[in-house]
């Protein structure tokens, strides 16, 4: 737990210096995404281990695809157990062209024990509007095991879940003009007032002029002029370099189950009596002023003095003076040894009191 509390404390000190970070990371461009694929398919060559009686699809689809190819099979006489009804998913990436391979993923959708050096026949991949837009079929490429003998079984990972590493092929590309209404609208992942306002500053500098506009806080829009339109993907390929400096909300996650707390660089807390236990807090801050002696070089200044005591006795909690931060909080916790879940507690009780300056998050 100690070890933890460490990790948490030194966060915490990172955290103190905001970096910039590129546009590219913290936003996309609208239009530029993937669209989902979804298939229904059949792996066969499994060594006993495929659907079983009580899987009533999977003899179905047999009869199916062999009637395709000139055999009629009554489903009620298909009585196979090395075949396996699979789904298969995929994302077919933005600007994907025919002949295009992509990553697959094929989950078992019957009583299967395991698709261990299965193959997965020609599986046809649809988007949301029913057109087929790749292909898939090849090897299971599993990334684990399951065998049984003799009243004995081991297994590694999940066996009945498998992909296939460029095991589609694309055969329809997504009609789509990035630049048609020439202009560019890059959006961000996590909109905020204060990060569109430093993303407008940091674009309009790149390019020179004030050409970039905010339309809210998630999106901002740049016109493509003369030199934009003989080469965007240029344009835009700059524009995605540019560092800004985003502003994160005050916010504390935890989660009881696991014991873990997440905490952002703005977090504070107001003047509060507090008990926890037997673990008491003492947090001091006093204002005072820095004046230099007489005839000496210098300036007055304001200096803010910080004590933070604990203890375990059974005394109630004293807090004078203005706001502290948590880390002040964390650090006092932190060379005691308390535990993740007692800080859990603590917070909530903060939050429920109005004197944790932050969104608290329990997951």
């Amino acid at each position: 737990m100690k070890k933890v509390l460490a990790i948490l404390a030194l966060l915490l000190g990172l955290a103190g210096s905001a970096q910039a970070a590129r546009l590219k990371d913290i936003a996309d461009v609208e239009g530029v995404r993937g669209n989902q694929l979804l298939g229904y398919g059949l792996v066969v060559g499994l060594n006993g281990t495929g659907d079983g009686r009580m899987t009533d699809f999977t003899p179905k689809s047999i009869s199916n695809m062999l009637e395709k190819m000139g055999i009629r099979v009554d489903p009620i006489a298909v009585r196979v157990k090395n075949v396996a009804a699979v789904m298969v998913t995929a994302e077919l990436p933005p600007f994907a062209r025919p002949g295009s391979k992509i990553d697959i993923t094929l989950s078992s959708l019957g009583d299967a024990k395991s698709l261990q050096g299965g193959m997965l026949l020609f599986t046809p991949l649809k988007g949301a509007d029913g057109n087929t837009y790749a292909v898939a079929q090849g090897p299971v490429d599993l990334g684990g095991f399951s065998v049984e003998q003799g009243g004995d079984s081991a297994q590694k990972n999940h066996p009945t879940v498998g992909t296939l590493p460029q095991g589609a092929l694309v055969e329809r590309s997504i009609p789509f003009d990035l630049f048609q209404s020439k202009k560019v609208r890059i959006v961000l992942r996590k909109p905020d007032f204060t990060t569109m306002t430093r993303v407008v500053t940091a674009l309009n500098t790149r390019i020179g002029k004030p050409a970039a506009v905010a339309i809210d806080s998630a999106a901002v829009e740049i016109p493509l002029d003369a030199r934009g339109q003989f080469d965007p993907v240029a344009l835009v390929a700059s524009l995605e370099q540019v560092e800004v400096e985003q502003d994160v909300g005050a916010r504390v996650i935890v989660n009881e189950r696991t014991g873990t707390i997440i905490m952002g660089e703005k977090v504070s807390i107001s003047r509060v009596a507090l008990a926890h236990g037997n673990l008491n807090i003492t947090i001091r801050q006093e204002n005072d002023v820095s004046q230099p002696n007489a005839l000496a070089a210098g300036q007055t200044a304001a200096v803010t003095n910080t004590d933070v005591s604990v203890g375990e006795d059974i005394k109630a909690l004293q807090l004078v003076g203005g706001e502290v931060t948590l880390g002040d909080v964390v650090q006092a916790l932190n060379s005691l040894g308390a535990t993740p879940r007692d800080l859990i507690a603590i917070f909530t009780a903060l939050k429920a009191a109005g004197a944790l300056n932050a969104e608290l998050v329990v997951m």
